[in-house]
């Protein structure tokens, strides 16, 4: 190997007080490459995976619910035939009822057997304040549960992640009983910037999640748009989390080879803004006014809906009309978005050949979208506006 083609050398900093030090790129396992029947594709996914633990990253986020479990699958498969105390592999675990609480065990015990190892920091997944004080805490909660998972040997370090404000997360962070933490953070969300900076200053490793805004700063391909400047966008918005010094590790949801490649050059690059990525940081932080009302990150929390209409799709059209002035794609997409679904060359957020679903006017209010959604969006509101936009 040239020394043209030799990869770069990644980059590693301590994650909070558990002695592990973490790369600063993570391997966020919730987009990859899926089959016909939404399972995770093992034969393109364990690959990717692979590829990334062989350019240094060591940190690979995954949750029990993601790609209806068999996420976890693929990073278990992944990560075999590697030194496993070099690799620090995270989980996540939704705890929001009661009846949660008697599944919490079942659904670690599912999770472990999927990985086939222990798990490195387990985390309470989408973690509210009041879940905490209600299901948490307390005799038989969540906590007696997970430390006598520890005590077991079958988990090492606590976590939570977490869509609730930034007041009730820092309450989360008082409470002392978390050795680190999983929140969103980008250029066009900045919310959170303070909890991020108690969270390492309280000695807890900071992990971030949707650096890309869901995709919204590096997938949309719009009219004057080239290539090289999509990948500038993708390039600005990992480099702006990875040089937050509260920042430990920055999860990227890799779904093909040269998004691996791409992105763990991009950790290699000087720790500091040059003054162009200085002008286009305001630049994107004034589009990011336009993006408010519909800051949707394409989580899919929200589905499935009753009545089959694709909520995150809408959304990203309406992005694509609203924030990139895409106007003519928006349109076109919005109109093939049927029940019998459509080839999408451009995919859903990266992930789908086949987009299925309703459009936005067949949304019947039934409202069993809005208290699922983590970032408060007025789905129903929005969807009668996405409706009336691009009919």
């Amino acid at each position: 190997m040239t020394g043209s083609q030799r990869p770069k050398l990644m980059k590693y900093r301590s994650f909070g007080k558990t002695g592990f030090k973490v790369s600063k790129l993570g391997f966020g396992a919730m987009r990859l490459p899926i089959r016909w029947d939404g399972s995770c594709d093992y034969n393109k996914s364990v690959p990717i995976i692979k590829l990334g633990i062989d350019r240094g990253i060591n940190y690979i986020d995954t949750a029990h619910g993601y790609i209806r479990g068999t996420s976890e699958v693929a990073v278990g498969k992944a990560i075999k035939g590697y030194d496993r105390s070099k690799l620090f592999i995270s989980t996540k675990i939704v705890q929001s009822s009661s009846d949660n609480v008697t599944r919490f065990r079942r659904r670690l015990e599912e999770s472990l057997k999927r990985l086939d190892t222990y798990i490195d920091v387990l985390h309470v997944h989408g973690l509210t304040w009041d879940d905490f004080n209600d299901y948490v805490k307390g005799p038989n909660g969540t906590l007696e549960q997970v430390r006598k998972a520890q005590d077991e040997g079958l988990v090492k370090h606590l976590a939570f992640s977490s869509h609730d404000s930034a007041e009730s997360i820092e309450k989360l962070i008082d409470t002392g009983e978390f050795e680190s933490l999983t929140l969103q953070y980008n250029l066009l969300d900045r919310h959170n910037e303070e909890v991020i900076a108690l969270a390492r200053e309280r000695g807890m490793g900071v992990a971030i999640m949707g650096p890309l805004a869901g995709g919204n700063l590096g997938s949309i391909r719009v009219p004057g748009l080239s290539e090289s400047k999509k990948m500038s966008n993708i390039r600005l918005g990992l480099r702006f989390v990875m040089l937050n010094p509260n920042v430990d590790v920055t999860l990227s949801g890799m779904n093909a080879i040269g998004q691996v490649e791409e992105n763990c050059a991009i950790v290699s690059e000087d720790d500091s803004f040059t003054e162009e990525e200085n002008k286009e940081i305001e630049r994107m932080v004034n589009e990011n006014k336009k993006l408010a009302d519909t800051y949707c990150t394409g989580c899919g929390y929200c589905m499935p809906c009753p009545n089959g209409v694709n909520i995150p799709e809408n959304f990203r059209y309406y992005i694509w009309y609203k924030v990139w002035g895409a106007e003519k794609q928006a349109k076109d997409a919005y109109r093939k978005l049927t029940p019998a679904g459509r080839d999408a060359p451009w995919g859903a957020r990266g992930q789908w050949g086949r987009v299925y679903g309703k459009a936005a006017y067949l949304c019947v209010e039934c409202g069993a979208c809005e208290p699922k959604c983590p970032q408060k969006i007025p789905i129903i509101k929005q969807l009668k506006e996405v409706a009336k936009t691009l009919a």
